[in-house]
């Protein structure tokens, strides 16, 4: 069973988020605490599902994925076996970086990164061979004016 967090939790969430590749004894100093209980706690963190994974954060741009293309679509159809077909297809494009489903007129929001216009397109039409959509709306990504994979915890 899983236990609120408290202020410790709360800052090893922090200070991980931030950099998970420092070594548990800069961890520790910086929580203000010793290796033994952040280890402990990092450890119950992780089989409570609170630390879902650790991975590296990739440089689109140095990949040649510089084109970044917020995807709205609309559908006529809201079945099970469409939505089934639909997020199938999603998860087997790794193009698609987030996949939201939405309240209001839209109803899917895709955040999808791509070399550029032509590979977007490519990734489109091939969507499309597979889901019956009713309406497609992309949108190109000037600039990337903030990007954070940290969650806003507050110490309190």
């Amino acid at each position: 069973m899983f236990k609120a967090l408290d202020s410790l939790d709360r800052s090893i969430l922090k200070h991980l988020q931030v950099d998970a590749s420092q070594s548990l004894e800069t961890l520790a100093k910086r929580v203000g605490s010793s290796k033994t209980p952040v280890w402990n706690r990092i450890r119950k963190l992780i089989a409570s599902r609170v630390i879902k994974q650790q991975t590296v954060i990739l440089d689109p741009e140095a990949l040649s994925l510089e084109a970044c293309f917020f995807v709205l679509i609309r559908t006529s159809e809201h079945d099970e076996a469409w939505q089934s077909t639909f997020l199938k297809a999603l998860k087997k494009r790794p193009e698609v970086m987030e996949a939201h489903r939405l309240a209001g007129e839209i109803d899917y929001i895709l955040k999808v990164r791509a070399k550029n216009a032509r590979a977007y397109d490519a990734f489109y039409q091939s969507l499309i061979r597979e889901v019956r959509i009713f309406n497609v709306t992309a949108l190109l990504s000037m600039e990337e004016i903030k990007y954070s994979t940290e969650l806003p915890i507050t110490l309190d």
